[in-house]
């Protein structure tokens, strides 16, 4: 069996027309929450991800809550590094990719500036939760220098993080198909439209 595969089996997926976080649609929903229910399973998984950090010269980890950060404080306290994270602000109702931002708590913000920092999360297809972590981090003059994932859903967060000078550093991939909503073809064929990412008091798990 594949990573992807091993990954997949821990989590629920559904197939349907799903509006992501970024805004993006796709026919791919995973549910998260359970993925580190059975940290032991994911133990040589995070190690992998761990390995190819090690070299990057990082002061600390950071991932947006909730997926995120669970693996951000596995993999500092694997790589013996400070361990930061990032809580979503809930969006606006506007239409627009990425409406959703992300900040520090107040109370880490003076520490991670200056320093060389890894923004990790567990799944990223469209890279909305990293991007805002990104954003985030750059706001409180810390350095991001590296993206890293278990699994990354196609290539749109790729070629952004390719665009900005990070590498993506990820366990496997797999391939995903998004759209905008203007060129979404579930949208053409009339599918019923569901929001699991829709404002609400609790982080979306897929972005």
């Amino acid at each position: 069996m594949t990573v992807e595969h091993d990954l997949l089996d821990l989590v629920a997926a559904r197939r349907g027309h799903f509006r992501l976080e970024s805004g993006h649609h796709a026919e791919l929903w995973l549910e998260l929450d359970t993925l580190f229910v059975q940290p032991v399973k994911l133990r040589p998984l995070v190690a992998q991800l761990a390995a190819s950090l090690r070299d990057q010269d990082i002061a600390g980890v950071c991932g947006p809550l909730v997926g995120g950060a669970f693996l951000a404080q596995e993999l500092a306290g694997s790589l013996n590094l400070d361990f930061f994270f990032t809580q979503r602000v809930i969006p606006s109702e506007s239409g627009e990719l990425y409406r959703a931002h992300y900040g520090l708590p107040a109370t880490l913000q003076n520490r991670v500036s200056g320093r060389r920092i890894a923004i990790v999360d567990d799944v990223i297809s469209a890279g909305s939760a990293v991007r805002g972590s990104y954003a985030a981090l750059q706001a409180c003059g810390a350095h991001p220098v590296v993206v890293g994932a278990l699994l990354l859903l196609g290539s749109a967060a790729e070629r952004h993080f390719q665009s900005e000078g990070l590498p993506l550093n990820v366990v496997s991939r797999m391939d995903f198909d998004l759209w905008v909503p203007a060129e979404c073809p579930l949208c053409a064929a009339g599918i019923p439209l569901e929001d699991p990412s829709a404002a609400s008091s609790a982080p979306a798990r897929l972005a």
